[in-house]
């Protein structure tokens, strides 16, 4: 059980380091161009690791619906509004924003998919959102910067694409789920990304290069393999708790690696958000965790 908990915690520390390397990554590429060498690299990775496990199943107009709203929401503008919040928005702030997504999953499953929204969940979503608010909250108003809101809509549509693997998941394997809609939000992106390659910014420093890659396949493909093979083995709810350390590991490596100190303001946010976190997901009522075989942000 050890050995499972410390791949958790590797897990958890990738995902949160992301913040942070997503950062230094667009100050080398521009947001777009980015988004798309990404997915091409989780895509590569994703065919060569289906090979041979991949049983295709026949794919009704439903399922294609579903993939490909999925595909272009929770994959392409996932990635792109990703990175181009990253732009301006703090990493800290962006990863306390995203630590918001069991909570948006819950109250989107409450209104879409009819489950049962507790006083308890209420509770915990007033919670954690006046976390976020008090985090972003500078001087006499709130600052809204263009970035925290492309970071919203980065958290929107990933508790979206939760939403729609939750009903894929009764009709297709998580794998097709997972290669056809990164396919297709790899293939949305492509045509904005062809029109912008005259204007777009592209590092040739090789550094750069294989830090997107790592981030693209290690961060997100090896990375969430691994967690989906141990929360086999520790369960959701014990998995869930890890993955609310997210926000302090982009804390701290903000502060390694970006030299960012930790605000009291950011902290107090934190526990407030992962309280709030805490309380609507062990809701009485059941309720499944954030999944991140989606590989998203």
């Amino acid at each position: 059980m050890l050995r499972s908990y410390l791949l958790l915690i590797f897990c958890v520390t990738a995902w949160g380091s992301n913040f942070v390397f997503g950062k230094m990554l667009v100050a080398e590429f521009s947001p777009l161009f980015l988004s798309a060498m990404r997915l091409l690299f989780i895509v590569l990775f994703l065919l060569i690791w289906s090979r041979g496990r991949l049983k295709m199943p026949k794919l009704s107009r439903t399922d294609w619906l579903l993939l490909a709203v999925l595909g272009v929401v929770g994959v392409f503008i996932n990635q792109w509004s990703f990175y181009k919040g990253l732009v301006t928005a703090d990493p800290t702030t962006s990863a306390l924003i995203l630590a918001l997504t069991p909570i948006t999953t819950a109250l989107l499953a409450a209104l879409f998919l009819k489950e049962s929204l507790t006083g308890r969940m209420a509770i915990g979503s007033v919670i954690g959102t006046s976390g976020v608010i008090f985090v972003i909250y500078t001087g006499a108003e709130l600052h809204f910067d263009v970035g925290i809101l492309w970071i919203v809509l980065t958290m929107l549509t990933f508790a979206t694409s939760i939403i729609l693997v939750r009903l894929l998941g009764h009709r297709l394997p998580p794998l097709v789920t997972t290669l056809v809609s990164n396919l297709i939000g790899f293939g949305s992106l492509l045509p904005f990304v062809l029109i912008s390659i005259p204007t777009a910014m592209v590092s040739t420093s090789l550094s750069s290069w294989l830090l997107l890659f790592v981030t693209g396949v290690v961060m997100h493909g090896i990375v969430t393999l691994i967690w989906n093979s141990q929360l086999q083995k520790v369960g959701a709810a014990k998995a869930a708790m890890f993955a609310n350390l997210e926000p302090f590991i982009a804390m701290l490596f903000g502060l390694l690696l970006l030299a960012k100190p930790v605000t009291g303001v950011q902290f107090f946010g934190a526990i407030l958000i992962i309280a709030g976190v805490t309380l609507t997901t062990t809701s009485k009522e059941p309720r499944k965790k954030k999944n991140p075989s989606s590989l998203s942000s």
